[in-house]
């Protein structure tokens, strides 16, 4: 466990230990190269932890930003406030990212996955794994952002980075952790290496299905909590649906063929936790302002990053008719958000559904 410590304290162990960790990557500096694709906050940050541990070289689409981030050592688009390591290196350019990768890791929203991972195709090396950072699905086939990129990629392992990751408490050093959803073991820990640091503790877990789902339900749970606070509601409720909210990615997620015992995990309730908890979540803040009456369309108008949950809740909801899971979160929210439903009409709908057993947690209801 982690103690108590104020931030200076924080940033005091993080500076001592980031010096051990140079010293321990098996004994062999910038063995292992990483190329990130997209500068967004999370990509951003993800790439200047692993620049602390070997090479790693970052691709933003727009050549200016990748300039700041060499010259000035930030993106104050994503990341306003905060200095980026010397050693980061950015890129306009892709196939300075990708040719010489070891490792391929996809920073950029679901609905550009494939467009990039086309792109990507025609630099990438034979045999290198590739590692997604989206929580969202593809809407015209349903397809999880691995699954994507197998077939854009394909003879190169897939997996993803999850958890609790809020890009600007895990820059600023504060104690987290995250899960390396991947099947190759040997993979899984050489990335667990890579994509540690002092405070952030990195888990590998092979269910790849049960991370995926888990990250992509999460963001459509925490529109809902949003939509709850935004109407003034307090705890109990919050509480209420990220439990019934986690009985639902439970549900879909083990019909889809991943492991139960994610979902109580890291990738699972515990992203889930921190998402349906925090204004710096996209899609709580978009669920805070629909409890409050404001209009999706100017909500989403207002923001300068992806909402995926927004675009993801109509093809999760397609998948749990597929599956035939019952998702009565998720179809309020997608009602909110594409079908004109006002919040507390989807709130009265959700509580005035027929009563059954809470233990029902893996069946059709």
């Amino acid at each position: 466990m982690w103690p108590l410590v104020q931030p200076g304290l924080i940033r005091d162990v993080y500076a001592v230990s980031v010096a051990d960790v140079r010293t321990s990557t098996h004994g062999v500096e910038g063995a292992l190269r990483l190329g990130v694709i997209g500068a967004g906050s999370w990509g951003t940050t993800v790439a200047a932890i692993a620049c602390e541990n070997t090479e790693t070289v970052l691709w933003a689409r727009r050549s200016e930003l990748a300039d700041e981030i060499n010259s000035d050592r930030c993106n104050r688009a994503y990341l306003d406030g905060f200095d980026l390591p010397a050693s980061l290196t950015a890129t306009g350019a892709l196939a300075d990212a990708v040719g010489g990768a070891d490792v391929v890791v996809m920073g950029v929203p679901s609905h550009g996955m494939r467009e990039i991972a086309i792109q990507v195709a025609r630099h990438i090396r034979p045999w290198v794994p590739v590692i997604s950072l989206s929580k969202g699905l593809e809407p015209s086939t349903l397809l999880r952002m691995t699954e994507v990129l197998a077939e854009e990629l394909p003879g190169r392992p897939v997996g993803v980075l999850t958890g609790p990751n809020l890009a600007r408490e895990i820059i600023a050093g504060q104690p987290a952790a995250a899960v390396v959803g991947i099947a190759d073991a040997t993979i899984a820990e050489e990335l667990q290496r890579v994509l540690s640091r002092p405070t952030l503790r990195v888990y590998t877990n092979p269910d790849v299905i049960g991370c995926e789902v888990a990250g992509v339900v999460k963001n459509v749970i925490a529109i809902a909590s949003g939509m709850a606070e935004g109407m003034g509601f307090g705890d109990n409720t919050r509480a209420t649906l990220i439990t019934r909210g986690l009985a639902e990615m439970s549900r879909l997620g083990v019909a889809m063929g991943g492991d139960p015992l994610t979902f109580s995990g890291l990738a699972g309730a515990g992203d889930l936790i921190a998402t349906c908890s925090s204004r710096q979540s996209r899609n709580n803040s978009v669920g805070l302002a629909l409890g409050r009456g404001e209009r999706i369309e100017d909500i989403l108008a207002s923001m300068t990053m992806v909402a995926e949950g927004v675009k993801s809740s109509p093809s999760v909801l397609e998948l749990a008719a597929r599956y035939g899971v019952e998702m009565p979160i998720t179809e309020q929210v997608v009602a909110v958000c594409h079908q004109g439903v006002a919040a507390r009409d989807a709130l009265v709908n959700l509580m005035t559904r027929s009563s059954r057993s809470e233990l029902d947690r893996f069946d059709s209801r």
